[in-house]
């Protein structure tokens, strides 16, 4: 995939220390570009939809701010513990502001964690439904095509 100048500009914007001390990309070398087709080419493989996921994340992190920070058992399957922190944190991409809310989905079997969590935040939940864009490998907020496809059980 070619860079366009909004990606050149995103890229540069998900640099560490420019947004957040880490920034977006990791140890990922990749372009911002290579870094979506790729995920997007996984996705499909995964018979995962971007919009789907999207719509499950948005629905755990609603039903686990209801926790008010204590964990929250959701549908039955997966537990949910939503963190706040002050302050807001700008899209890379320069097309909104978002709160810094985190939230950690696990598996639940028998109401216990089950596996590696996943750790999403709002605007990780951004970035992946309005631009398929996962973060780099390495990077904090990450979000592994199969770790989704395991966590969500989709």
């Amino acid at each position: 995939m070619k860079m366009s100048p909004h990606y050149s500009k995103a890229q540069a914007n998900m640099q560490p220390g420019v947004i957040t001390a880490d920034g977006f990309l990791g140890d990922d070398h990749r372009s911002l570009a290579d870094i979506i087709e790729a995920d997007e080419e996984q996705f499909s493989r995964l018979d995962l939809s971007f919009q789907v996921v999207s719509e499950k994340l948005r629905h755990l992190i609603e039903e686990g701010r209801k926790g008010l920070g204590e964990p929250v058992t959701v549908d039955g399957k997966w537990i949910v513990t939503i963190s706040e922190a002050r302050g807001r944190l700008a899209s890379p991409f320069e097309d909104g502001v978002f709160r810094k809310i985190n939230a950690t989905v696990v598996t639940a079997r028998d109401g216990q964690p089950q596996g590696t969590p996943l750790l999403v935040s709002d605007l990780s939940l951004h970035l992946l439904e309005k631009h398929h864009f996962l973060e780099g490998k390495g990077a904090p907020f990450r979000l592994e095509p199969a770790d989704l496809k395991r966590v969500l059980d989709l």
